[in-house]
Order: C-alpha cells, then sequence, then structure tokens
C-alpha cells in the first residue's frame, strides 16, 4: 500500500471514530439519568471553553504573558467584558471589543 493511502485510510478512520464517539452520545443522552449536580455543572462548560480560547489570546504576546498597559488587547478586552455584564449580547460584546482595539491601535500604533 502505498503512502498515500495510509493517509487516507488514517483519515477514514479517525473520522469514523469520531462521528461513533459523538453520536453514541447523542443516541445514549435520553437512557442517562444525570444527577442534578452534575447538570448544572455542565452549564458553565461553553463559558470555560471560550475563556480558554480567548486568555491566552488577550494576555500572551510573542510566547510572554504580557501584562502591561502597552498590551492594548487587555483594554479592549476589559471594555468587551463589562459590556458584556451590562448588556448580556454577543453582538454588542464583539462589536465593542473590535471598535475598542481598532481605535487604540490607530491612536497608539499596532501592539
Amino acid at each position: 500500500m502505498s503512502s498515500q493511502a495510509y493517509v487516507w485510510t488514517a483519515v477514514v478512520c479517525v473520522g469514523l471514530l469520531t462521528f461513533v464517539l459523538r453520536w453514541s452520545f447523542i443516541a445514549l443522552i435520553d437512557s442517562l439519568e444525570m444527577p442534578v449536580a452534575v447538570h448544572r455543572a455542565l452549564r458553565f462548560v461553553p463559558a470555560a471553553v471560550l475563556s480558554a480560547i480567548i486568555l491566552p489570546a488577550v494576555v500572551v504576546q510573542d510566547g510572554a504573558i504580557a501584562l502591561s498597559a502597552s498590551n492594548l488587547r487587555l483594554f479592549a478586552a476589559v471594555a468587551a467584558a463589562v459590556v458584556a455584564w451590562r448588556t448580556r449580547s454577543i453582538f454588542y460584546t464583539i462589536a465593542t471589543g473590535m471598535v475598542v482595539l481598532w481605535t487604540l491601535e490607530a491612536l497608539w500604533g499596532a501592539a
């Protein structure tokens, strides 16, 4: 078998495995009785995942933690967090973060 066939075989196998794993949770969810505490805890998973994605993008610059005033992304993130807290609107939160970052970059130079 050629190396290209090995690659396609691996891609198909990984795709099938991913599908079966995800499908199993969807298919079995009706038969499982989830404790109230687990159900309550699962409500926080999206926020935790989003924080884990966004935080490094905001505080890490050039491979090092940048918590100084020169990190313009920090100011944009704080402004977006305040808007998210006050409005609970995803659109306003994203728009505010983008506008604040672009404005700061235009005034003080790109971060």
